[in-house]
């Protein structure tokens, strides 16, 4: 069973569907997550993962000058079998990303091909869009642009408004990461 570290920023409404599918869904018997961990003392997503019966812990990445290296210690000291970005606003040190090559894994609401960087639902409505894509990637030290894992099309056509864009994303965003956890875990 493989260890799994899961790194938040916000509300944690991926990591929630991961933990449920870690708990009762398709990623049960294949890994057990041993930490939720959060740049932010009060993410939402840190009262959900307790909710929830997981271990969480935090570093305040705006209140430490070392944050990089205390999060590589820690993460270290935890030594897990994969990294899961999810919600997690801060780039990783190239450090952190060497160490664990090939093990920390991110998903980003646009086609990395196309679009890097924050707000990619944002993106795709602006321009105008009928379809976008969600991508499951690796990380490495560049910005969105690690080794895709996998895709998949969302149809945003008969979306009015960026709301709606970004609620028909999530709830594919849900169901997709996990499925993609489970053919790197396997």
């Amino acid at each position: 069973m493989k260890k799994v570290v899961i790194l938040i920023s916000g509300r944690g409404s991926n990591m929630k569907a991961i933990a449920e599918n870690v708990q009762t869904g398709n990623l049960q018997n294949h890994c057990e997550i041993i930490e939720i961990f959060s740049n932010k003392f009060n993410a939402e997503g840190l009262k959900l993962a307790t909710k929830m019966g997981l271990k969480t812990f935090s570093i305040a990445s705006r209140k430490q000058k070392n944050y990089n290296e205390l999060l590589f210690e820690h993460l270290k000291k935890l030594a897990p079998d994969f990294i899961i970005l999810a919600g997690y606003m801060k780039i990783l040190n190239a450090k952190i990303v060497k160490h664990f090559n090939r093990k920390i894994i991110n998903i980003h609401p646009a086609d990395t091909n196309l679009h890097q960087g924050l707000n990619g639902y944002k993106w795709a409505f602006e321009n105008k869009m009928s379809k976008t894509k969600i991508t499951v990637h690796f990380v490495d030290e560049g910005l969105d642009s690690g080794e895709i894992i996998d895709q998949i099309e969302v149809d945003i056509s008969n979306c009015q408004t960026l709301s709606e864009v970004e609620q028909k994303g999530l709830k594919i965003e849900h169901k997709f990461y996990s499925e993609c956890l489970l053919k790197i875990i396997e």
